[in-house]
């Protein structure tokens, strides 16, 4: 039986008077690729930041691997790897330093750290850059050290707030496949928001976020399929949902 890796219920958040969210509820099996799209400012990052433990919800609840992160942060925690949408890495060490000091934030010392930094540095192709500054590598490098830095500790769900930003397309081919890499190899629960159609294409499932409503999700070909329109994509689906498009 397939286990659930993420469980969101009634989710709510307000901002003062402005509601981000407005009672999302959704799940996440073991192994998935989610995506969340919607535009920005609708309520992505907001929904990130309470998965990460980073805010906590007006009302409702998000599990991770059954554990609530309202009520047990520290021990949600330890199941999330996350990568942020702005950088979250120092660019004047390098990498092998930036690992280090992450691994130390998570308790790792000694060999289980050695042997934590050589395979994530092998398994995004970073053993080679080991010793070059951060701000010395190109921006795909770059999100290649957050990706390995966020799984150090080998959590088994990994989130991520817009991946792509900044990344050239070239780059950004590269990031989608370096996540279906982890997903389908290394069986890692992947959740990310994204207000990017090329994305949200890939995942196994898709959720449409509209001014903090989730409008639609399910597999991104049975939301194609399910629109009355002639030869739909998933930007029409968006549109018929939303009644609006990811640049408005």
């Amino acid at each position: 039986m397939t286990r659930t890796a993420l469980e969101v219920a009634d989710l709510k958040h307000r901002y003062g008077e402005r509601e981000s969210l407005r009672g999302l509820s959704f799940s996440v099996a073991s192994g998935d690729l989610f995506a969340m799209l919607g535009p920005n400012g609708g309520g992505k990052t907001t929904l990130f930041r309470i998965i990460s433990t980073l805010i906590a919800p007006t009302s409702g609840t998000v599990e991770v691997f059954g554990i609530d992160v309202g009520t047990h942060p520290a021990e949600a925690r330890k199941q999330l790897g996350v990568v942020f949408q702005s950088p979250a890495i120092d660019p004047w060490l390098t990498v092998l330093e930036n690992l280090r000091h992450h691994g130390y934030l998570y308790g790792l010392s000694g060999a289980p750290l050695a042997r934590g930094i050589e395979r994530a540095l092998e398994r995004f192709g970073l053993t080679p850059r080991a010793g070059d500054r951060v701000g010395t590598l190109s921006g795909g490098l770059r999100r290649r050290v957050e990706l390995a830095k966020a799984l150090l500790p080998e959590p088994p769900l990994l989130v991520l707030d817009e991946p792509s930003s900044g990344l050239d397309p070239a780059a950004r081919r590269e990031l989608l496949q370096e996540l279906r890499r982890l997903r389908d190899d290394e069986g890692t629960t992947i959740v990310l928001t994204t207000h990017l159609m090329e994305e949200a294409a890939v995942s196994d499932r898709v959720g449409i976020l509209h001014e903090g409503r989730l409008v639609a999700i399910g597999a991104p070909g049975d939301l194609v399929a399910n629109l009355p329109a002639h030869a739909p994509t998933l930007e029409d689906v968006f549109t018929h949902h939303t009644g609006t498009g990811l640049s408005s």
